[in-house]
């Protein structure tokens, strides 16, 4: 039975809107998951660089390989570099008198930790990691290599390797020394492979830890992230803050290296260079919060 030339016309009408509304929702699909552009404009740091932390891709860059001061973000690689050296964190270090008197002068973040205090190799982690205490990277400094010109170079030798190509430290802190330099793009490298080391990883994202017991702190005490202590945990809608290191200097500015959730997925975002000291508002946490935003709104 032959079907009429009206149902074959109807049959048409019928396919054509089927077809097209297949389009029209492949598209809306498109729409929705195709990862849109996050910008760096509109940021109080000059130097900016966003990576996924599963992958290293690079999603956003700002004048990502200019020459920047690292100032305590230098403290990742200090960091880093002592865990490697030391698979027994509960390793006792005994600070030296001699460091002090240098750090004082030059106005240097300190943990807390005194003078011929004997501390685990683990305390002086966290003490590097979350008050960004300068005693500390010095102390595990000499432990590791010695002195700190040994060190420096073990840090140098470590960034060759991570392909650093634009870092050069001078010291385990990150006080200023003109020759003591990086890019956003190298402290980036940095990040994400000190990430991969898991007890890297938890000092990163540690809001706070309490040093145990000492021969000159016999009640111990406790040390706070210089991040994660400004932050609430409210400040991204679909997605969190889980850690960073801060970084000040003069010549630097504020600096920030953090690693955010947002929406299941893991970011690295890299700023330097913002306006500002510890008395002004902490622009370059502010950047990380506006980053991290766009991308959950994806734009």
């Amino acid at each position: 039975m032959k079907t009429s030339p009206y149902r074959r016309k109807h049959r048409r009408r019928a396919f054509r809107r089927l077809f097209w509304l297949l389009v029209l929702a492949l598209a809306t699909l498109l729409l929705l998951l195709w990862p849109r552009r996050v910008t760096l404009d509109g940021l109080n740091s000059p130097h900016a660089i966003l990576l996924r932390a599963d992958s290293g891709e690079v999603l956003a860059e700002k004048d990502a390989d200019s020459t920047i001061y690292p100032a305590s973000m230098t403290k990742m690689m200090t960091a880093l570099l002592a865990i490697e050296a030391n698979p027994d964190l509960d390793t006792p270090v005994t600070l030296p008198e001699e460091i002090f008197p240098a750090l004082q002068a030059q106005n240097a973040s300190l943990a807390g930790f005194q003078a011929g205090e004997t501390a685990t190799v683990r305390d002086l982690l966290y003490g590097a990691m979350l008050p960004s205490g300068a005693e500390c990277c010095e102390a595990l400094a000499r432990e590791v290599s010695g002195s700190e010109e040994a060190f420096a170079a073990r840090m140098n030798q470590k960034a060759a390797e991570l392909g650093m190509t634009g870092t050069h430290f001078c010291n385990p802190t990150g006080l200023h020394d003109p020759e003591h330099v990086s890019t956003v793009r190298d402290m980036a490298r940095l990040t994400e492979a000190a990430l991969q080391n898991e007890t890297f990883r938890k000092l990163f994202t540690t809001e706070r830890y309490t040093v145990p017991a000492t021969n000159c702190h016999p009640q111990g005490f406790t040390m706070h992230s210089t991040l994660l202590s400004q932050l609430d945990g409210t400040e991204l809608h679909r997605g969190r803050i889980l850690g960073g290191k801060t970084g000040y200097t003069g010549e630097a500015g504020l600096c920030l290296a953090s690693l955010a959730e947002v929406k299941g997925r893991e970011y690295i975002l890299v700023t330097a260079g913002a306006g500002g000291d510890h008395s002004t508002a902490p622009y370059h946490i502010e950047d990380a919060v506006t980053v991290y935003r766009r991308v959950s709104r994806g734009s």
